[in-house]
C-alpha cells in the first residue's frame, strides 16, 4: 500500500472506482464516477478546494470497508467514519467534517424537508434505514449547531445529484491536484 495519502487514494479508486455496488446498494454510476460528478458539482457552486476535495472523497470510506467487512448489504458499514480514520492525518478539518457529517445531514434534510426523502435513489433510501433514519427531536438542533453542518448539507446535496451516467467530469487527477492543494503541511508532495 503506498504511503502518500494521494497514491493511496489513486491505488484506491483503482482497485474500486469501478465498482458498482450491487442489491440494494445500487446506483446507476460507479463509484469513481460519483466522486467525480460529486467534485464538479462542488467546483460548479464555486466550493472552495476544501470542500471539493471533501466532495470527491467522501464515499472512500466504502472503500476501507470493502477491504474490511466485505461488501455487506444488510449493515451500516459506517463508510464516513472509516474515512475520516484514513484521511484525519492529511486533511484539515474543512475537508475532514463535512465527509464526517455528510451521513447526519442526510438524516437532517430527511427530518426537516418534507419531499427530501422522495429525490432519493434506493440505494440511500435503503441506507437511511441503517443509519438510523431522520434525525429526531433534539438531535436536529444538535446536528445544526456544529462546525462545518452547512457544508455537509451542501455535500450532501452535491452527492444525491451525482448519480448521472451520462455526466463528463474531469479525471481523477484533476481532482487529486485539488486536493494536494488543501493538504496538511508537511506531508509528502504527490509524485
Amino acid at each position: 500500500m503506498p504511503s502518500d495519502i494521494l497514491d493511496r487514494l489513486e491505488h484506491w479508486f483503482a482497485l474500486h472506482g469501478a465498482t458498482s455496488y450491487e442489491g440494494h446498494r445500487r446506483e446507476s454510476v460507479s463509484a469513481l464516477n460519483h466522486a467525480l460528478q460529486c467534485a464538479q458539482l462542488a467546483e460548479n457552486a464555486h466550493a472552495d478546494a476544501a470542500l471539493v476535495t471533501a466532495a470527491l472523497l467522501h464515499d472512500v470510506g466504502h472503500f476501507v470497508a470493502i477491504a474490511d467487512i466485505g461488501e455487506k448489504d444488510d449493515i451500516d458499514d459506517v463508510h464516513e467514519l472509516r474515512g475520516v480514520a484514513v484521511l484525519v492525518r492529511d486533511f484539515p478539518p474543512a475537508v475532514i467534517e463535512p465527509i464526517r457529517l455528510h451521513v447526519a445531514a442526510k438524516r437532517y434534510l430527511t427530518a426537516i424537508e418534507p419531499g427530501y426523502r422522495s429525490g432519493l435513489s434506493p440505494a440511500s433510501v435503503h441506507s437511511l434505514a441503517q443509519q438510523g433514519g431522520p434525525l429526531r427531536g433534539a438531535e436536529i438542533a444538535r446536528f445544526e449547531a456544529l462546525p462545518f453542518a452547512q457544508d455537509a448539507v451542501r455535500l450532501r446535496r452535491w452527492d444525491d445529484l451525482a448519480k448521472r451516467p451520462d455526466r463528463q467530469t474531469p479525471n481523477l487527477a484533476y481532482y487529486l491536484a485539488v486536493a494536494d492543494e488543501v493538504r496538511l503541511p508537511g506531508r509528502p508532495l504527490a509524485s
